[in-house]
């Protein structure tokens, strides 16, 4: 069995079932970026003629935020937008921060189609009347692309915006919006208590749009072709393409465009894993727990995936075939006692008690009361903190314990054999640590 503790390297990128709106295989002369010249004859940087007729067309699309909320964009941007009518000048957060280490959509996008970012910004920032745009990034390669593509960039594309680009150091918490706030003010790069929000009052306690990287190139596309085409792929409820980081199955990890509502099983089928080897998966990056062979019968759009108890997130899907998911939930439970932000009280206790429950049923340690008050942490502590870190832990603790029940008990008699050898025992479970064109 293979152990994901060392950082995968090479990255699959491919559009498949939909034509691509956001991937590219290729770009001109062989270059890994895409230049100011290749976008631009692409249609990129049109001029918009108008800020409303904009702001409907994304309101007619249903695009709901890609980083992990899934929160109507058009909503968004239209509070911020009256919010700034009422007061002081918006601003734009796109958000790229992306500290979940099981996707990497943000960094390719960032560092491969950086004006697609840009553009997107560019878009959201004159529907609110912003003056502001602000690159929020931890990773280096990524703000250096942004930053090159910013140089290309002349004053009539920008029409007076200022655009600028805040690196941080990387961590879980870091891409919370409230966090980007934060440090974009001066401070850590930490969640602070809501209310406000900061469509209220963020950055220089301006009204603030912060969205991520993904769901602001849908922009582009947006205003070339409007909410009408974009809803030609995708559900009712679930519109458009997503990008999907698929880890696991020992196979190098892959980023796919795909349409909302493709069954899950072509997804395997594309990356080339057989349904009967999968066990289960880890939904949505770290936050949105773990499901048993059900997914085999699920598509992947919102709606479904909430009818499981579990959700889309970020799009990242990470596959479990020989892994024992005891291992994988203690995993990724240790991981959230690592990265909180150690200034509530209930995550930082509550994340180190759920750990270590795991943890002692992935070694043979636990209990039945430890396993009973592992199911009460999992119920009683969502919702307190200044973020949603407690509450992705209490969704791991609850999964494991209702969808693998089995494996539960077995491990209360003896630990399985993949535990007892350590084949899995990852600090970062299904890490993508760096992206790398084909």
């Amino acid at each position: 069995m293979h152990t994901t503790s060392e950082p995968i390297r090479e990255l699959v990128v491919a559009a498949a079932h939909c034509r691509p709106r956001l991937l590219r295989t290729s770009f001109e002369g062989g270059a890994d970026v895409e230049g100011l010249a290749e976008y631009r004859n692409g249609g990129g940087y049109r001029r918009l003629e108008s800020a409303d007729a904009l702001l409907a067309e994304i309101e007619r699309s249903g695009l709901l935020g890609r980083g992990g909320a899934a929160f109507p964009l058009g909503t968004k941007l239209r509070s911020v937008r009256d919010a700034g009518r009422r007061g002081r000048t918006p601003v734009v957060v796109a958000n790229g921060e992306e500290g979940e280490p099981a996707s990497a959509k943000d960094k390719w996008l960032m560092r491969h189609r950086p004006h697609l970012v840009l553009d997107g910004a560019r878009l959201a920032a004159h529907l609110i009347a912003a003056e502001t745009v602000h690159l929020y990034v931890s990773d280096a390669e990524s703000a250096r692309r942004i930053t090159e593509a910013m140089a290309e960039l002349d004053e009539s594309t920008l029409a007076g915006l200022t655009v600028g680009v805040r690196t941080v150091e990387p961590g879980y918490v870091a891409g919370e919006e409230t966090a980007a706030v934060r440090a974009l003010n001066g401070g850590p790069a930490l969640p602070s208590d809501k209310p406000p929000r900061p469509f209220q009052h963020g950055v220089d306690g301006r009204p603030t749009a912060v969205s991520n990287v993904e769901t602001l190139a849908n922009l582009p596309f947006l205003h070339s072709h409007g909410g009408e085409e974009f809803r030609t792929e995708g559900t009712e409820r679930s519109s458009g393409t997503i990008l999907a980081t698929l880890t696991g199955a020992g196979l190098p990890p892959a980023l796919y465009e795909l349409p909302l509502g493709i069954p899950f099983t072509e997804v395997l089928a594309l990356h080339g894993v057989a349904a009967t080897s999968v066990r289960g998966v880890l939904m949505g990056g770290y936050f949105a727990g773990l499901l048993n062979r059900d997914i085999l019968d699920a598509t992947l759009d919102h709606e479904t995936l909430r009818g499981l108890g579990s959700g889309l997130g970020c799009g990242a899907i990470s596959l479990l075939t020989t892994e024992c998911p005891v291992a994988v939930a203690a995993s990724v439970l240790t991981y959230f006692d690592r990265e909180n932000a150690g200034q509530c009280g209930s995550c930082f206790n509550g994340t180190a008690a759920m750990a270590a429950a795991a943890r002692g049923l992935r070694d043979g340690l636990a209990t039945a009361e430890d396993l009973t008050r592992l199911e009460r942490w999992s119920v009683v502590l969502r919702g307190r903190g200044a973020c949603a870190t407690l509450d992705g832990a209490a969704n791991i603790a609850a999964s494991l314990l209702s969808r693998f029940p089995d494996e539960v008990a077995r491990h209360l008699e003896t630990p399985c054999q993949n535990c007892r050898s350590g084949a899995f025992d990852a600090a970062r479970p299904y890490e993508v640590e760096a992206v790398t064109h084909p």
